[in-house]
């Protein structure tokens, strides 16, 4: 376990110290802070393209992650049903959200690897979301790996990841909390999930109700990026939800 569970509590809480900076301040990167805002949306524009060995190998990766005792038959199987994805063909919902939502630029690829990470780097919080081992869970749950890459897509947007550069108090202490973390915007993948999943929980919410839980899960991120005290990933206060 990582941290403490000092946090459900404060799901719909808006208070806490919060800085007011003016949006069109000018806020100056740091040489490391431009490379490595430089690299993360180099990520964002890389598509996920099935006819790339090494993304494919990365979809097989992330099959293996995910059921380490279930072999996969091939990269188009009814058994990706099982992770949460629309179809037999994952790489279909990859485009799917790069066609309808052109402003996602490289959904495909980053959204594959935020799920690796997750799975990878915090199995136990991944496992207990995937397999919704947890709560009263609705009749009709949310697809756990399209729920996964919509977070994706959500954190783009909180963090103005599209823009030139941040401008918004979230997203500039994002870059600044990137600059202590290489991995923060995976990291605050994962604690994201943790927090829609929670969220989801505390609204007793249905498959219909989705984007509700997401908007909500969003609005209380983007109240954690604002507290006047986050220079670290560790200084969000939904750090702790997650699990190793």
């Amino acid at each position: 376990m990582v941290g403490n569970r000092i946090w459900f509590g404060g799901l719909f809480n808006s208070s806490g110290r919060r800085r007011q900076l003016n949006a069109e301040k000018t806020f100056e990167l740091s040489p490391l802070q431009e490379r490595r805002l430089q690299k993360l949306k180099e990520r964002l524009n890389i598509p996920y393209d099935e006819t790339r060995p090494e993304h494919r190998e990365a979809l097989r990766a992330l099959w293996s992650a995910s059921f380490p005792d279930a072999e996969l038959s091939s990269l188009v199987s009814e058994q990706w049903k099982d992770m949460g994805w629309q179809g037999p063909n994952p790489s279909t919902d990859f485009r799917i959200k790069q066609i309808l939502l052109l402003i996602f630029r490289g959904c495909g690829l980053v959204g594959l690897e935020n799920l690796y990470f997750f799975a990878t780097t915090y199995p136990a919080s991944y496992q207990r979301l995937l397999l919704k081992k947890q709560g009263m869970r609705a009749t009709w749950e949310y697809p756990f790996a399209v729920a996964g890459v919509n977070v994706s897509y959500m954190l783009i947007q909180l963090l103005e990841l599209n823009a030139e550069r941040p401008k918004s108090l979230p997203g500039i202490n994002f870059i600044k909390v990137l600059s202590e973390h290489e991995d923060a915007f995976d990291v605050l993948y994962c604690i994201a999930f943790e927090m829609m999943d929670a969220q989801w929980l505390a609204m007793r919410a249905s498959y219909m109700q989705f984007n509700q839980v997401l908007e909500a899960t969003k609005q209380q991120l983007e109240r954690e990026l604002s507290l006047e005290d986050v220079s670290e990933i560790h200084d969000l206060p939904a750090y702790n939800l997650l699990y190793k």
